[in-house]
């Protein structure tokens, strides 16, 4: 994920607390000891974006499928908002990041089965990015369920 993609995820408001350099997230005071699980954070919402679109534009058609792309659609929505406030909140190492974990992991589980049963790539992408959210969020929850 470049930095565009990364800013673009996170919102504007995060492009102060997110500096891409060499190719890695870092907070801008110092090197962030969480790097790679804000990078997972934000891969995770990116791929939601690309299946909750996804799932709009199949609703939108209609057919035997609808019902579930709308479940699809509004899970990774809601999962792409978890995604951004835990990364917003572990670039700024809040003291409240861990309850963002938490409910992150809850809403990556939800999504990932939510999207489950599809068999086009971008729904797989979103299972498989959820599920690997899923268990880096439970770790910095402390894995409390």
């Amino acid at each position: 994920m470049d930095r565009r993609e990364l800013l673009s995820v996170l919102g504007a408001g995060a492009a102060g607390l997110v500096a891409v350099g060499g190719g890695t997230a870092r907070a801008d005071h110092e090197g962030h000891e969480h790097d790679g699980h804000i990078r997972t954070l934000g891969e995770c919402a990116k791929v939601c974006n690309e299946a909750a679109h996804h799932c709009l534009t199949e609703v939108k058609k209609g057919g035997p499928h609808a019902e579930h792309h709308a479940k699809a659609h509004e899970a990774a929505m809601d999962c792409q908002a978890f995604c951004t406030l835990a990364a917003a909140l572990t670039a700024r190492s809040s003291p409240m990041a861990k309850y963002a974990h938490q409910a992150c992991a809850d809403a990556c589980r939800d999504c990932a089965a939510a999207c489950e049963g599809h068999q086009d790539a971008i729904m797989k992408a979103c299972v498989k990015s959820c599920q690997e959210c899923e268990k880096l969020c439970r770790s910095m929850a402390g894995g409390t369920r």
